[in-house]
């Protein structure tokens, strides 16, 4: 089947096509070749969506919380309903496994399901008083906002902002990536099909900084989250400053992973190698720097090589494609770049660490003896590289996890009850998986902390960060 999407500006309820507007040509990332024409937002298009969730944003807020539940669980319902078909889209765009891509559509479905229950059960509180006053503390909706995504994730991490926002009672205007349009769109068409209101909810694309500054510079939007690199995240909040927008972001990571010596060492591998050659290593909370206790360093560098040299690598709607390639023609020669500077300075390329013959691939790699004043030990390589080094004691490992100024996920394998509950406490990360990769749930907060960026989206804290809060006094 080939490339189906309909590619257009959603603004005030209606469809935009071409016309007069700028295209960006979507490259499929197998072979690098384009596959369609995106329009991207004018000036124009951009006042024309401000004023929309302006006068939508009213309406939108008062509106009952069990009919605002049940448009998003029947967005939910039509999402899970076009999940292939969507799914081959995110996939033709992206370049993930098609199962993976149909289980992010799934996971941006359950979103919607969560936080139209959620919303239900987001109480105030009264405070004690004496008799015949009254104080109450209520949770009201920030107003509009925007947001900006990657595209790692397209749908679903459009989904964990606008699920949200919408069960708060804000209008949103959503700028997600131009290298995957036609997902997102689906996105937008099921919240249109399920009967959201004209301007609640609106999708631009265009030129990053135009769009950016356009929209948080605006005194309509009152609130702005975005999820993607540490110097664009910098960036957008100092744009964000002038007008006293409140900011969420969720920005990269560079995850440790200790492994013990203690830990059942088979099962383990068996569950880090597809983890971190999950959607190519293009996963903000993605396992990247292995420190290995000294006793078992050699046997599990050992075991990770074996298992990544079977990790099969192509089209990603190939059935038996356990990898595709990575998003865009950028990545492939920025990894390669941090692969040759490592191997400079001292690491073994255990496995992998060439590109492919064409498209956007890259070998799944794995580097051991790591020193770490190379440059992948100190950045993220945002791609199917994993980097390994030895440690000896509990200190040194917590010493190394904590070393970069990065606080977005970390990870653990040991047996020792003790020194899970220690790691918990020891680890400077906004989450921690111990035992599991299982970190990124509807019901818990996901975010980080240092560089990593504040705010957390998910769980009940998602919602209250599109939220105000407001104390009301009565004698």
């Amino acid at each position: 089947m080939g490339y189906e999407a309909d590619l257009k500006l959603f603004i005030d309820g209606s469809w935009r096509a071409g016309e007069d507007r700028d295209h960006f040509t979507v490259v499929n990332p197998v072979t690098g070749s384009g596959i369609g024409e995106l329009p991207l937002a004018s000036e124009a298009d951009l006042e024309e969506a401000l004023a929309a969730a302006q006068r939508a944003y009213p309406e939108w807020r008062s509106t009952d919380v069990e009919k605002r539940g049940a448009i998003l669980r029947k967005a939910a319902k039509l999402l899970r309903e076009r999940a292939e078909d969507i799914g081959r889209l995110l996939t033709q765009e992206q370049g993930k496994p098609f199962a993976e891509a149909k289980g992010e559509v799934l996971g941006a479905a359950q979103l919607f399901d969560w936080y139209a229950e959620e919303a239900r059960r987001d109480y105030g509180r009264v405070l004690v008083r004496p008799p015949g006053q009254l104080s109450r503390v209520m949770h009201e909706p920030v107003g509009p906002v925007a947001t900006f995504t990657p595209w790692n994730f397209p749908i679903y991490l459009l989904a964990k902002k606008v699920a949200a926002a919408l069960a708060a009672g804000c209008s949103v205007i959503s700028k997600p990536p131009e290298e995957t349009p036609g997902c997102t769109g689906a996105l937008a068409r099921a919240l249109d099909d399920a009967g959201l209101p004209k301007g609640v909810f609106q999708l631009v694309h265009g030129v990053p900084d135009m769009v950016s500054g356009k929209l948080i510079g605006s005194p309509v939007i009152r609130k702005m989250s975005f999820t993607g690199s540490v110097p664009v995240g910098k960036h957008l909040m100092k744009l964000a400053a002038d007008s006293l927008t409140r900011v969420t972001l969720e920005l990269g990571g560079h995850a440790p992973v200790l492994i013990f010596d203690d830990c059942d060492l088979e099962k383990t591998l068996d569950m880090v190698v597809p983890q971190k050659f999950r959607n190519a290593g293009q996963v903000c909370v993605s396992p990247t720097r292995f420190y290995v206790q000294q006793g078992i360093y050699e046997a599990f560098i050992d075991g990770f090589a074996r298992r990544t040299q079977k990790v099969k690598v192509g089209d990603g709607l190939a059935e038996d494609t356990k990898m595709g390639p990575l998003a865009n023609k950028r990545r492939p020669e920025a990894v390669a770049a941090m692969i040759e500077d490592a191997r400079a300075k001292g690491a073994r390329v255990v496995a992998g660490g060439e590109p492919g013959d064409s498209g956007f691939f890259f070998q799944p790699t794995l580097l051991a003896d790591v020193p770490l004043e190379a440059d992948i030990m100190n950045n993220e390589p945002f791609g199917p590289v994993a980097v390994s080094r030895p440690f000896d004691t509990f200190d040194d490992a917590v010493e190394q996890a904590n070393r970069l100024p990065y606080g977005l996920a970390a990870f653990a394998f040991t047996e020792n009850g003790r020194r899970a509950n220690l790691l918990g406490d020891a680890i400077e990360a906004g989450m921690v998986g111990i035992n599991t990769f299982n970190i990124s749930v509807a019901d818990a907060p996901f975010g980080g902390v240092k560089d990593s960026g504040f705010g957390s989206e998910g769980g009940k804290e998602g919602l209250e960060t599109y939220q105000v809060v407001k104390a009301i006094h009565q004698a």
